[in-house]
């Protein structure tokens, strides 16, 4: 988009938000992973980003979906929670980015609201939003389970990995299950992964369409998706779903590289935004 175009996007964006609050309307806040970019977490688009943010990766010639499996807990579990390890400490780290902040005071004033991300960083929970309204489809980090049994899950607060980083692996004890002293992983849906107990997952996705039935069907709701990509198109298509859902919907779409609206059927009701989120979100704020 030029820049017209997404300042006449935002318009549109801020203008969808403004019907739904004038009708006690609901939102729905959709994230990817381009959601946490703005924060100053790494952008792995592609294996040049992956390799940037982790270096000692391109040697080995790895990608994130060849780390991103459970198999590495079997086979070098230092290994894998050299890259675990990190990401953990990293998004203990981070501050959500201002963008967070307008949404839940946006969420505040609405006739109800619900978060579905792909992110495990827990972002939304640090900056405010009760857990149960938001459903992390891929788990969460900040949440460990045993790599040998289903023995629930439990916090990882208190745990800490030390990671080696010239080689990313991790150094020292690693963490364990508190049953049977297996090692621990994180609670996190990995590729080809089986073993991701869903439980707690599963509970957060009955609370959401809980509260999703709760909506007027007729009502004007919002949907405002940010960073989600097509690559792993999970957040992309339960927006797609809540277009024919709510059939007065509207879908903010913010994303730099890929706001197009993916099924024609609702391309009509998808407004599409070629901003970063935190970017697109305080334009908006300034009208909605």
């Amino acid at each position: 988009m030029s820049t017209v175009d997404a300042t006449e996007a935002v318009s549109r964006a801020a203008a969808a938000v403004q019907a739904a609050r004038r009708h006690g309307a609901g939102v729905v806040i959709g994230a990817g992973a381009g959601m946490g970019v703005d924060s100053g977490l790494p952008d792995f688009r592609g294996p040049e980003g992956f390799w940037k943010a982790y270096p000692p990766y391109r040697h080995l010639g790895l990608s994130f979906t060849d780390l991103a499996n459970p198999s590495w807990f079997a086979r070098d579990a230092a290994f894998a929670w050299g890259f675990y390890g990190h990401r953990l400490n990293l998004y203990r780290q981070t501050v959500p980015h201002a963008g967070y902040a307008l949404l839940r005071q946006l969420c505040d004033d609405v006739g109800g609201h619900a978060v579905y991300t792909s992110n495990v960083d827990g972002a939304f929970e640090k900056a405010g939003f009760a857990a149960d309204r938001l459903v992390a489809i891929h788990g969460n980090i900040h949440r460990l389970q045993c790599t040998k049994a289903d023995h629930g899950c439990w916090s990882a607060d208190g745990v800490d990995v030390d990671v080696d980083p010239d080689t990313f692996r991790a150094r020292g004890a690693l963490p364990t299950c508190p049953t049977c002293g297996a090692v621990a992983r994180p609670n996190i849906l990995m590729f080809g992964d089986s073993g991701f107990v869903s439980q707690p997952t599963d509970d957060d996705e009955h609370r959401y369409q809980t509260r999703l039935d709760g909506f007027d069907a007729g009502a004007p709701h919002v949907i405002i998706e940010c960073g989600a990509g097509t690559h792993i198109p999970s957040v992309r298509v339960m927006s797609d779903d809540l277009l024919h859902r709510f059939p007065r919907a509207t879908l903010v779409r913010i994303n730099v590289r890929e706001a197009f609206a993916d099924d024609d059927a609702v391309a009509d009701r998808t407004i599409g935004v070629s901003l970063g989120a935190r970017a697109a979100l305080q334009a908006m704020s300034t009208t909605w």
